[in-house]
């Protein structure tokens, strides 16, 4: 089974240690959400993962190779990132946004196939009324669209691979609406077999639609393990610190803390 693993990783800024030994596995087939209060070395886990962050000591590997020694072309092919920021140097549109997710397929699609796969991914993502505008001019819950929707052509460019998708806060700048919208087109490719991770600030999002929860807290891995048995009061009000109940109606489950309403919203 394909797997994009960390093993023992540790990574630092100078002398100061922003995750330490940290172990965990991505499978196909699954969504894991990564947890965790602000600080706690979330995207930068999600950063050594997708080979875009160095190391200081462990590995991150894909079918078992070092992730730095695979070719740029092939990685993007096998997994794709949305960052949690993304800069655009030039005046681009939601199509153009859309196509650079497919540049490491040029040499097996026609401009009409990758045109055809940003519309799709565009619409999709609710998107498509962005895509002859310039990139610069839309709203930041727009942009995130146009950056999920260039991630999702990505993932679908190649029927024949299954790759990672890789999301820090896709959900940023997103009304509530969109947020499901972005986490359900998640949870479709993880059915579909692609293996997805995203760092996640809401506690009810990741309990909908993951499968497996990672929690962080000062830079170490807390808990690791199926959302249901991983997302208990007692352990969140800990890691975040504040209270945090569970509360049950009509079948539906959702964590709050009294002091502030549903967490995450």
């Amino acid at each position: 089974m394909s797997l994009l693993q960390a093993r023992n990783v540790s990574v630092r800024a100078g002398a100061k240690v922003l995750i330490e030994d940290i172990s965990l596995a991505l499978a196909l087939g699954e969504f894991l959400a990564v947890l965790g209060p602000n600080g706690a070395g979330k995207s930068t886990l999600l950063g050594a993962i997708a080979g875009d962050r160095a190391v200081a000591r462990g590995a991150v590997l894909l079918d078992d190779k070092p992730i730095g020694q695979w070719n740029k072309r092939t990685l993007a092919r096998r997994r794709a990132v949305l960052p949690q920021h993304s800069a655009v140097a030039f005046d681009f549109t939601g199509m153009q946004i859309a196509t650079l997710g497919l540049l490491a397929h040029r040499d097996r699609l026609s401009e009409r196939q990758m045109r055809a796969l940003a519309e799709r991914s565009l619409h999709e993502t609710e998107a498509l009324a962005f895509a002859d505008r310039p990139y610069t001019v839309l709203s930041g819950g727009e942009r995130q669209r146009v950056q999920l929707a260039r991630v999702l052509a990505q993932c679908d460019a190649d029927s024949s691979v299954q790759p990672f998708l890789l999301l820090d806060e896709p959900i940023t700048g997103l009304d509530l609406a969109h947020q499901h919208a972005a986490l359900a087109s998640a949870r479709r490719r993880a059915d579909r077999g692609l293996g997805v991770l995203a760092v996640l600030h809401d506690i009810n999002m990741a309990a909908r639609y993951a499968d497996r929860v990672a929690i962080l807290e000062n830079g170490r891995l807390n808990a690791l393990g199926p959302s249901e048995a991983m997302l208990t009061p007692e352990r969140l009000s800990a890691v975040f610190a504040t209270p945090i109940v569970k509360i049950s109606a009509g079948g539906e489950t959702a964590f709050l803390s009294p002091g502030g309403g549903a967490l995450g919203s």
